[in-house]
């Protein structure tokens, strides 16, 4: 009875714990890429090939010095390097431990495409290559890869800054003022849906160049989910802030750009991300009207000569390309919205 006063709630098992005090299971995280890259290394040095590779420059080198092994080496490499800096640099903990098990699934996965397709041969050549070809692939082009993706991120960049400026502004005048939300409403519902991919054939006739073809189709892709969620964050806008800004004497201007807009701003990121995802989607579809160069001109340029470990190599890099302009995305939202941290789980 007298342990039941004194400790009435049970506690929870410790974890268990390694020689010298560290937790078995944060250690199981930390070095699960070293043992993935160290399988992957397995797999691809000691299983034969099934699949005959077409001939390239990897032929003139040693198999240890192909892009694919070296670069799950560095994989390896950079995984001790970050279990011991997390090891000696309390600092560093939290986010090793978060990322250690998403590279060595990563590389999991990697293991699992060079099985299905250089080793058993289930998918095959030329529609399926493995990664050594394709990482191989990626070398080869590095230039042009990256010379595309310059290109990319310059008209993605265009469509999008003009996507996002006419939808800020049609977005405040609609849902500010109640007479034009009434007409432009179902202007919105009806041209909105349209894709803008759909409109290649009209923004052609427009412009002879190709540049603001494809910024005009971007930023049309842009515009809608912009337009849409902006006007809607005005529209719900506390009355309760407006009453009091208009106690205190403020006029139209203030209250539309510093009550309204930043009390709209969780509505406006939305719209951000909404039109971020669409101008991926356009990109693509817009390089090839005409677009001397671009990750989508490239693509389909490598295409039409069959050659899929380099089409694979530019979805690989589009990729990477996508997922670090959404997280640079991200990280604005969360400097600009960081009074919601604690309000809105992320």
């Amino acid at each position: 009875m007298t342990a039941n006063v004194a400790d009435p709630l049970p506690r929870a098992a410790a974890p268990p714990v390694r020689r010298g005090g560290v937790p078995a299971r944060p250690v199981v995280a930390v070095l699960a890429p070293v043992v993935a890259a160290a399988v992957a290394l397995a797999v691809h040095f000691a299983l034969p090939d099934g699949q005959l590779a077409p001939l390239s420059w990897l032929d003139s080198l040693p198999s240890w010095r192909h892009p694919y092994p070296v670069a799950v080496a560095a994989v390896a490499v950079g995984a001790i390097l970050a279990a011991v800096g997390q090891a000696v640099l309390p600092s560093l903990r939290s986010a090793v431990r978060h990322a250690a098990p998403l590279v060595a699934g990563a590389v999991g996965l990697v293991i699992a495409w060079e099985v299905v397709t250089t080793k058993l041969n289930w998918l095959h050549q030329p529609f399926f290559p493995g990664p050594d070809e394709v990482f191989g692939a990626m070398v080869e082009d590095r230039e042009i890869l990256l010379e595309s993706a310059w290109h990319s991120l310059w008209l993605l960049a265009a469509g999008y800054a003009v996507g996002v400026t006419a939808g800020l502004v049609t977005g405040v005048v609609v849902g500010w003022f109640p007479r034009v939300r009434y007409w432009a409403m179902p202007a919105l519902k009806f041209v909105g849906p349209i894709p803008a991919t759909a409109l290649i054939p009209l923004v052609m006739t427009l412009w002879k160049d190709s540049f603001p073809c494809a910024v005009a189709l971007i930023g049309f892709a842009v515009w809608f989910p912009m337009t849409i969620l902006t006007s809607s964050g005005i529209a719900n806008v506390r009355l309760a802030y407006l009453d009091v800004a208009r106690t205190l004497g403020a006029g139209r201007f203030y209250l539309i750009f510093h009550v309204a807009i930043p009390a709209a701003l969780p509505n406006i990121f939305i719209g951000l991300f909404m039109g971020l995802g669409a101008s991926f989607l356009t990109l693509i579809v817009a390089e090839t009207v005409g677009v001397q160069a671009g990750l989508g001109w490239y693509l389909r340029w490598q295409q039409g000569y069959m050659e899929y470990a380099k089409v694979y190599a530019t979805l690989i890099l589009s990729a990477v390309f996508f997922s670090t302009l959404m997280t640079v995305l991200f990280k604005v939202r969360d400097r600009v919205l960081k009074w919601q941290k604690g309000v809105i789980k992320w």
